[in-house]
């Protein structure tokens, strides 16, 4: 047998995980195989796997250990606990070998030499089973943080050891068929990085509600990491391209400001505590801990770990990472990465598609996990002393949860915490069981009851909500490789950016319709001119809710900017490279108005449906600059942000002079039609598009026929009066007369045809009637795109065309 019981980084392969454990093995391949290409790993040593069974092979303790746990019951709380406790004592009591000893302290004082006798260390547990593809063991054992001295490190090792026996380690293990004792392990002893003094966070090379793997996720917040792993504080979010980053675009997809109420950091003496909470301030609150080329810096460092490990296995191996921000040298390091194992572990080709069937009272929101939807009573938990109570199919209510609580998560029907953001423990733990969580909801456990029968809903966006009462639901699943694609186009029509990545995993030709209004209204709320002009505001109430919201940016015109172009670019990212055809605003004056500060600036008309909305106000001057901000914004979307996808089109072109002059301004603004691959398209919705169509059609690259307006300017129907609604209906012959000379006019001058209004979402009979006409392109609501698809492939069979394969070739 070996008697070396220390190996250091530089000796350690991912293939060591039997000696030194996961985590220890994934430390020791970054430090050696990732640190020349710029990605920094603190150093440190392993104590090996060879030390703890040394520690179990002492007289005694493993036959102590059998009598611990061998009837142990895992469903009783209260058993585990005993059992649990006792077989920690029995580990920390046990002898340590003298030689053992020796080595840790030696290797220790070798780490000194490297780093100075002022060194601090993170003692972590590594077990040798751990960050395996299938079972993640996150949080199952113990570390030991800002450690110094001989006597501090060898008990903290003592504790590590006997760590492996946590009561949630015991019960995880049985979950997942491991033998307790057939796993062993290691301790990493690592440079301690001085977060506690910077920030740091977790970060996963995937959406973790989606599995979109397009992205860098990355979440971040003040002080040590265990707060955010914790779920004790609501971090900053941050989402990077890769594709686009790749392509050497360097921008932030998306931020959001988190909460981040305390931060963790090192105490000298508290009840003999190493670390503790302290509130942070309120500027640290409201502005990001770390700026945007930190978000590069993480996002470089998380695409190199996972294209090595990638590389080493050969195939893609998403990774979920834990990094750290030293205040005292201002670099950031690598202290963890592992295999992502629930979001990585779905089927592909499986679409599986939670449906609310009805409404009711919202009784509190937060942050969305899960994707699903799942109804119960709450059980409201205030500690671990009262897990016990926990029922079967109850809805798990918490200020926040920690590993200890495994046992009741995995019985519950969701759970709903407090605090927390998306990588905290409550949220990984809700993904790897399939179960929805709403985080960071502030003040779940005073808003709902014991007993209340509420239904948890995550498949409505990143926001989840908890309504009153049992909701109807229903649950779709659709195997998507048997699904061809048909030869007319199906896009998607899109306006919430918080559903792009979800939305993205149906079938689709890109999208033919994104809606900027529905970004303007829930992630901007104000008027861009009052942004540009607040001191036009007449309500002082208004300008400190305008000047509340753009806190943190230059102006009010960087924050309608940069809230624009991070909505639109996320629904671009989502859909990328395929088309993505953005729409500029479309407010009519009326809910111009709605907006804050709005009524300052809009006229009050009589009939805003045909009055000053679309096209006719992005060149006048009441409306010029709050134009040429939506410009600057879709600039910055398709050349900073690289996602040159986007295809700009606008609304209610009444005239062709208005096309030339709405054409010349968005060219001040910066964008000009042909000038970097950039299109213009025009919605088809007047019948002044349709009757001159030969004209408009060589200002633009397309027209998306808008069915609804067409209609109703067809047929003389205000769609929106209920009194007439009975004559509104785009089958009529006269509308299908109007679509088929826009379809007509399109092919004649070689342009894009392309349809995006409600009507073959409601009507079959109108999808089949357009693809009988051979328009390119058909424009869906999400929930009608697989239905309507089968039915176009059908009648497409009919007619002869032969169907795309899933890369869109005819076959």
């Amino acid at each position: 047998m070996d008697n070396n019981y220390i190996r250091w980084f530089e000796e350690i392969t991912i293939d060591d995980i039997p000696l030194v454990g996961g985590k220890n093995a994934s430390l020791g391949e970054m430090y050696r195989e990732l640190t020349t290409q710029g990605v920094k790993v603190p150093n440190g040593f392993a104590i090996t796997a060879e030390a703890y069974r040394n520690l179990l092979a002492q007289p005694g303790v493993s036959a102590a250990l059998h009598d611990a746990l061998d009837e142990l019951d895992p469903n009783d709380v209260a058993d585990l606990a005993r059992r649990g406790a006792r077989a920690r004592d029995i580990v920390y009591n046990a002898p340590l070998d003298g030689h053992i000893s020796t080595q840790i302290l030696l290797a220790y004082t070798q780490l000194k030499a490297e780093y100075g006798d002022e060194l601090s260390l993170a003692v972590r547990s590594s077990a040798t089973a751990e960050d395996l593809p299938t079972a993640s063991f996150a949080g199952q054992q113990d570390t030991y943080l800002n450690i110094s001295g001989d006597a501090a490190l060898l008990d903290a090792c003592k504790h590590c050891f006997a760590s492996l026996f946590t009561d949630r380690a015991i019960h995880y293990r049985i979950d997942q068929g491991f033998d307790h004792f057939k796993i062993a392990l290691s301790i990493g002893v690592m440079k301690m990085v001085r977060s506690d003094i910077a920030a740091s966070g977790v970060m996963f090379s995937l959406d973790t509600e989606t599995g979109f793997r397009d992205v860098v996720f990355i979440t971040a917040a003040y002080g040590l990491g265990e707060n955010v792993v914790q779920g004790t504080v609501e971090p900053d979010e941050f989402y990077v391209h890769k594709p686009t980053f790749a392509s050497g675009h360097r921008s932030v997809l998306r931020r959001r400001l988190g909460g981040k109420k305390i931060k963790m950091t090192y105490t000298a003496d508290l009840a003999g505590a190493t670390t503790h909470n302290i509130p942070t301030s309120t500027a640290e609150q409201m502005r990001f801990c770390i700026n945007d080329d930190d978000v590069l810096t993480l996002a470089d460092y998380a695409l190199k770990v996972e294209r090595h490990y990638s590389q080493k296995i050969g195939h893609d191996r998403p990774m979920d990472m834990e990094w750290a921000k030293d205040g005292l040298d201002g670099e950031f390091y690598m202290v963890q990465a592992r295999p992502e194992t629930v979001a990585s572990q779905r089927a592909a080709s499986t679409l599986e598609t939670f449906q609310l069937d009805g409404k009711g009272e919202v009784v509190i929101t937060g942050r969305a996990v899960g994707g699903r939807i799942a109804s119960g009573r709450v059980r409201v938990i205030a500690d671990v002393a009262h897990l016990p109570e926990f029922q079967a199919g109850e809805i798990l209510v918490a200020d926040t949860t920690s590993p200890d609580w495994e046992p009741v998560m995995k019985i519950a029907a969701a759970i709903v915490t407090n605090r927390g953001g998306r990588t905290c423990h409550a949220a990984i733990i809700a993904r790897e069981l399939g179960i929805p969580a709403i985080v960071g909801a502030d003040h779940a456990t005073t808003a709902l009851a014991t007993g209340e029968l509420t239904t948890v809903a995550c498949a409505e966006g990143e926001t989840g909500n908890v309504y009153r009462g049992a909701i109807p639901f229903h649950v779709e699943h659709t195997d998507l490789s048997q699904l061809s694609r048909p030869a007319t186009e199906i896009m998607i029509n899109i306006g919430n950016p918080d559903l792009a990545f979800k939305t993205a995993q149906l079938p689709h030709d890109g999208v033919g319709l994104a809606r900027m209004e529905f970004i303007i209204t829930q992630a901007i709320k104000a008027h861009p001119m009052a942004l540009l002009y607040p001191e036009r505001i007449t309500d002082p109430a208004i300008r400190a809710q305008i000047a509340a919201l753009t806190q943190g940016y230059g102006n009010g015109a960087d924050f309608f900017i940069e809230r624009l172009a991070e909505g639109v670019g996320t629904i671009a990212a989502a859909f990328y490279p395929k088309p993505v055809v953005m729409r500029m605003s479309d407010f009519k004056s009326n809910e111009y108005a709605s907006l804050l500060g709005g009524k300052d600036f809009e006229p009050n008309e009589a009939n805003p449906m045909l009055g000053f909305r679309g096209a006719s106000r992005y060149a006048h001057p009441a409306y010029a600059d709050g134009f040429r901000l939506e410009c600057v914004a879709m600039k910055r979307v398709r050349e900073k942000m690289g996602l040159d996808n986007v295809i700009l089109m606008l609304p209610f072109v009444r005239r062709v002079a208005e096309a030339d002059a709405v054409l010349a301004k968005m060219a001040e603004f910066g964008l000009k039609r042909g000038d970097n691959g950039l299109q213009i398209y025009a919605m088809c919705e007047v019948p002044n598009n349709v009757i001159l169509i030969d004209q408009f059609a060589s200002r633009f690259d397309g027209f998306s026929i808008g069915s609804n307006d067409l209609t109703q300017l067809t047929l003389g129907v205000d769609r929106d009066s209920e009194i007439v609604a009975f004559d509104y209906d785009e089958r009529d012959d006269g509308v299908k007369a109007m679509i088929r000379l826009a379809v007509e006019g399109c092919r004649r001058n070689s342009i894009h045809s392309g349809l995006c209004g409600q009507a073959p979402s409601d009507y079959p009979e109108m999808a089949e009637f357009l693809v009988e006409l051979g328009i390119d392109s058909i424009s869906l609501n999400p929930d009608s795109v697989l239905a309507t698809t089968r039915r176009i492939l059908a009648l497409e069979a009919k007619l002869g065309r032969a169907p795309r394969s899933q890369t869109g070739k005819s076959k």
